[in-house]
């Protein structure tokens, strides 16, 4: 079902306020350069800095604008069980095809509190769902063995989307799980080697700005052409290590995507805009690539 290249998706703000005109110009560039799906307000769309209200709407303007043309998967995270399960149900109400969840962050939930927290949402709803591991966002990992416990009990329990950085991981949670079980990266720069040990695909940062580039890499992989793949994988990884240094995700994605005017760089706070220096090195980079 998850195959390909999914766009984790940014939120933009105009004055305050979720710009919809440029979210559905963002959209519509996702699908026409050949993504598979969209991911709106998971942790590159902001979504701690979101109302409930906002949220929701994020939802509902990504399912309406979409319209089949891939997959909506919404981002439905919580480190409270009960708004996780409000927001999934908010996501089958707006006509989401699937949905995201991160672990709880910030509470450190045992392993066993995770299984209860995954299992619950998992029967308040019929939609597939993509766990999200992201350790050093979350200070917790799904372990492969609560990944596996998951999967056998909860049949709506279908992927993972895995960003612990970890190569090893992909084939420890490959043995573990089923065949149709699907891993996907969570971090661009590791999508070659985690698909050559089982991944099969990607929840991309990246493809805001060059969705182009990240399909071909993906499709070069899926089909077995290594050297293509390779060459796709250093011409991105530049971009994609020039954009972590600046700083945390996603005020130089949004940063870039404004120098490339498809939204503006406004961020919420805790979150700020890049310096003038970091600006004018973020522009260098961009023009060295050919992006911009």
């Amino acid at each position: 079902m998850f195959a390909g290249v999914h766009t984790a998706l940014v939120t933009p703000f105009a004055k305050g306020g979720i710009d919809a005109e440029a979210f559905r110009a963002l959209i519509d560039h996702q699908f026409a350069n050949g993504i598979h799906g969209i991911v709106p307000v998971g942790t590159t769309g902001e979504s701690p800095t979101l109302s409930h209200e906002e949220h929701i709407r994020v939802m509902e303007l990504a399912v309406e604008h979409t319209q089949r043309r891939g997959l909506v998967i919404a981002g439905t995270g919580s480190n409270s069980t009960d708004e996780a399960v409000m927001l999934t149900h908010s996501a089958v109400k707006a006509g989401a095809d699937a949905c995201l969840v991160v672990a709880p962050y910030y509470n450190k939930p045992s392993q066993e509190g995770l299984y209860r927290h995954f299992r619950t949402i998992s029967e308040a709803t019929e939609l597939p769902i993509m766990l999200y591991s992201i350790p050093g966002r979350c200070g917790v990992a799904i372990e492969v063995d609560t990944v596996a416990r998951l999967a056998a009990d909860c049949p709506n329990i279908i992927a993972i989307k895995e960003a612990g950085g970890n190569v090893e991981r992909v084939s420890q949670l490959a043995q573990a799980l089923p065949e149709t079980f699907e891993i996907l990266s969570g971090d661009d720069s590791l999508t070659v080697p985690f698909m050559s040990v089982g991944a099969v695909g990607v929840v991309s940062v990246a493809s805001n700005l060059v969705p182009a580039d990240v399909v071909a890499l993906v499709q070069a992989m899926a089909e077995g052409r290594l050297g293509d793949a390779r060459s796709a994988h250093h011409k991105l990884y530049h971009l994609l290590s020039g954009l972590l240094k600046l700083d945390t995700n996603p005020v130089p994605i949004k940063a870039a995507l404004a120098i490339a005017g498809r939204c503006s760089a406004e961020v919420r706070l805790p979150m700020v805009e890049l310096d003038a220096a970091k600006q004018s090195e973020l522009q260098s980079l961009l023009s060295t690539l050919g992006i911009v």
